[in-house]
């Protein structure tokens, strides 16, 4: 059996019956000996308690940009702040497909209204500012990408269809979301026009001190009007990446996470840095990329600029586009020469 059907088969296996985890032979790091719950825990509480360097409380509000509207057959990408991206698909003869990603507009991410990481800039786009959502996807359940507050107002706002892992089901009728969909790796969603695909990410789940992994975690591939789309969701660097292109193609574009990755002997199992989200890039195949997950809270140790500035020192010899975009910024997907 070759390694590529070794590696498809005992990914399956990343749930024991009672919690989820990440299948080993998707880390590059597999042979170094995993620490467990309570010694990571010790080691993040003493990082906290350390002296680390702070960010601005607030940076200036940036330029507003214009919301284009699809043109049928586009692809119209808008990153508003964070890992929360709003993706247009324009249809013939009917108003476009709309998908956001993790949408987080509070301000803050954390239990608490008055504690925890609070946001440094501004979305990209006002919450009641933004068009009417047919798809909502949550990655994982963390603060900064599951918002109750957020989703509550979308679900009260557009009757959305929100498409999540196994085990946030829990957590996201919190928000009174009409429709729920579950999807474990590797299955797939036809909606609307659309085929939306759960795929594997290196990471974890919490909400309290006491449901550690008890929710999965992942990423997905988007497929409309011919348009491939892969969000990364929240992941370490890893050997999915490759599995993920030989099952569902390479993507037109891809959301990769580049931020909160420092100090790394804590990160570099959950989070990448600049430079491996450059090996994403490739791994992907992809041509085209966009940078999320960064310069809105602070999670981590890196100074606020260093993820962008990162990103475009690795990607100096690439002929392909991996960029940053300010919050509200878009790119436009043309539609593609022939259909898939």
């Amino acid at each position: 059996m070759s390694e590529h059907d070794l590696l498809l088969e005992s990914a399956d296996a990343h749930f024991n019956g009672e919690r989820f985890f990440n299948p080993p032979c998707y880390r590059p790091d597999e042979h170094l000996s995993p620490k467990t719950a309570p010694e990571r825990a010790r080691n993040i509480f003493r990082w906290q308690m350390g002296l680390r360097p702070r960010w601005p409380d607030a940076l200036p509000p940036t330029a507003m940009y214009p919301l284009p509207s699809p043109k049928p057959g586009e692809c119209v990408t808008t990153f508003i702040n964070h890992a929360t991206v709003l993706l247009q698909f324009g249809r013939k003869e009917r108003q476009p497909l709309r998908i956001i990603t993790d949408p987080i507009f509070s301000e803050r991410c954390s239990p608490f209204r008055n504690m925890g990481p609070k946001r440094v800039r501004e979305p990209g786009l006002p919450l009641n500012a933004l068009p009417p959502i047919d798809i909502i996807l949550v990655s994982h359940c963390h603060y900064d990408h599951l918002d109750l507050p957020t989703l509550r107002h979308l679900a009260g706002r557009d009757d959305p269809l929100c498409i999540s892992f196994p085990g946030n089901r829990r957590h996201l009728e919190k928000a009174g979301l009409p429709r729920i969909v579950e999807l474990d790796w590797w299955e797939s969603l036809n909606v609307d026009g659309a085929c939306i695909t759960a795929t594997p990410a290196l990471h974890g789940s919490a909400r309290t001190p006491f449901d550690s992994n008890r929710a999965l975690w992942g990423s997905f591939m988007i497929e409309a009007d011919d348009h491939r789309v892969f969000f990364a969701g929240d992941t370490a660097w890893g050997k999915h990446f490759d599995v993920i292109r030989q099952r569902c193609g390479v993507p037109d574009l891809a959301l990769i996470p580049i931020g909160a990755y420092a100090p790394r002997d804590l990160m570099r199992r959950v989070h990448m840095c600049p430079e491996e989200a450059v090996k994403t890039f490739e791994a992907l195949g992809t041509n085209n990329a966009i940078g999320i997950h960064f310069n809105t809270f602070q999670l981590t140790d890196e100074g606020i600029l260093e993820p962008a500035g990162r990103l475009k020192i690795a990607m100096h010899h690439h002929a392909g586009r991996f960029e940053v975009l300010d919050n509200g910024e878009s790119r436009t997907l043309p539609p593609p020469r022939t259909s898939r």
